[in-house]
């Protein structure tokens, strides 16, 4: 009869880590990105996970402080959305407009209300649907 053995359980694969100056430099972009998607300071602190208005404006003064691993990942996953915009909209206007544009992919409600869930995973939709749009480049 055969010998049953113990599986050791899953370890989950190690999460992404920054460099301080990798942190920083998304923050920089996404300070910028926010003027240019148009968001409001409170609208900004919550797609970072609710950090607080006065930490995103010290942000926005230069004031960069820790990120923890949340803020990282939420940071990476826009300059992720970010650029699949690029790719996608040869008019960078037109690509900084799309997260306020009702779209069918997500029951008619915009990127921007998606992503405003405040969940990590949220933001992480828009970016799968925009990877998925673009396809292969």
């Amino acid at each position: 009869m055969p010998e049953l053995r113990r599986i050791e359980p899953h370890v989950a694969a190690p999460v992404p880590q920054f460099s301080d100056e990798e942190v920083q430099a998304m923050q920089r972009a996404f300070i910028k990105l926010a003027g240019l998607w148009g968001l409001s300071d409170e609208q900004a602190s919550v797609l970072m996970g609710d950090i607080s208005v006065r930490t995103f404006r010290r942000w926005k003064a230069g004031e960069f402080g820790r990120a923890g691993i949340d803020t990282a990942a939420r940071l990476s996953n826009i300059m992720g959305i970010h650029k699949a915009l690029r790719l996608l909209f040869k008019e960078p206007a037109r690509g900084y407009s799309w997260v306020k544009r009702s779209n069918t992919a997500f029951g008619g409600a915009t990127a921007l209300e998606v992503m405003l869930g405040g969940q990590i995973t949220d933001i992480m939709r828009v970016r799968r649907y925009l990877d998925a749009v673009r396809g292969p480049w």
